[in-house]
């Protein structure tokens, strides 16, 4: 039986240069070869000019050039936003999305195919779960928006959000292991302080960010401050129970020193009160926390509504002046494209 072939994307600089070497060439070569696939940002063998024949055909022969092809890409109406519909391989489908903000460009990055966390308003958990994704095809997402960056003439991609489909920590290996092949300083070179990983509060994988030191920014998808009401919009919430999820934090916090985001999805009349406000700063009073308040965006299995501007100003000012914690309220993005948070489903609307 023919092995499969190897997704360079989801091979390290080290592994790529021990691949080449065991072939019998030149470090040289697999340098240009590192630099083809990061720098030059190349979508086919042919394009490396400066890679040797005799290279190229065995890279051919035993590798693969991950690309994915796009089978959409939608602009929206904001002009800040394009959202990529990408297929895999498999000929299953993923959604990527290119946000551009005041000083940056960010790309939101899917690490699964569909998302078996179930959360009640979020478009990917209402498809259910089909597969994690490979490290490869999370780094050809970044570098698929990186190559659209450049096609267009702007500048390169410094931003990640792991909060595309699907939950990271689910998939913890090769999520990290896309993280370390984008942070390398002679790729990508994406700085760890420019990496947002968001999870639903998978107890294991946030301990294990902790013990590891990760090096990233860690976001929480909490929405409510009991268990009761968190376990009605996150079924998640079953397996790993808010009180617990809270010591895993602080565990996190303090081993790494780190900050953490809080993001909560704001639904008119559920979780937008005066009183939930309260509710979060009493559950946060003390720790290292910054809140992210995120209104709800449309998504057609779930009938709540966004909060409004003004609760979400109360909400704001009560964090703040009450409990002293910093929040935000979360920058509306392609939501006429449904490329805004909770929205991907890798599907053509």
């Amino acid at each position: 039986m023919t092995p499969p072939l190897r997704d360079l994307y989801g091979l390290t600089r080290e592994e790529v240069f021990a691949l080449v070497v065991s072939w019998g060439f030149s470090p040289v070569h697999a340098a240009r070869l590192w630099n083809y696939l990061y720098w030059e940002l190349v979508d086919r063998f042919d394009a490396m000019a400066e890679v040797p024949p005799k290279v190229r055909v065995r890279l051919v022969a035993e590798t693969r050039l991950g690309v994915l092809p796009t089978a959409l890409a939608t602009d929206s109406n904001d002009g800040f936003t394009r959202k990529f519909l990408l297929t895999l391989p498999d000929q299953r489908q993923i959604e990527t999305v290119l946000m551009r903000f005041t000083g940056r460009v960010t790309a939101c990055v899917s690490t699964q195919a569909g998302c078996a966390m179930g959360c009640v308003f979020c478009a990917t958990g209402q498809m259910g779960f089909t597969r994690h994704l490979t490290a490869g095809e999370i780094v050809a997402q970044m570098v698929h928006v990186a190559r659209a960056l450049r096609r267009a003439g702007e500048s390169r991609l410094r931003n990640i959000v792991l909060m595309g489909m699907g939950e990271p920590l689910h998939n913890y290996d090769a999520t990290m292991r896309a993280l370390v092949i984008a942070r390398d300083s002679s790729g990508l070179s994406l700085g760890a302080e420019r990496i947002t990983l968001s999870t639903v509060g998978v107890i294991p994988g946030i301990l294990r960010l902790a013990k590891e030191n990760q090096p990233l920014h860690l976001a929480v998808s909490l929405h409510a401050a009991t268990q009761a009401e968190r376990l009605a919009l996150v079924p998640a919430a079953k397996a790993w129970p808010l009180d617990e999820l809270m010591d895993a934090c602080r565990t996190y916090s303090e081993s790494t020193g780190r900050r953490i985001f809080y993001e909560w999805t704001l639904i008119e009349g559920k979780n937008d009160s005066a009183d939930h406000a309260h509710a979060v700063g009493r559950l946060l009073q003390g720790l290292s926390a910054q809140v992210n308040l995120i209104p709800l965006n449309p998504t057609q299995g779930y009938g709540g509504s966004p909060g409004k501007t003004e609760e979400a100003k109360t909400f704001q000012r009560i964090l703040g002046e009450v409990y002293g914690l910093p929040s935000t309220v979360r920058q509306r993005r392609g939501i006429d494209i449904a490329a805004g948070c909770g929205q991907l489903a890798a599907s053509v609307r």
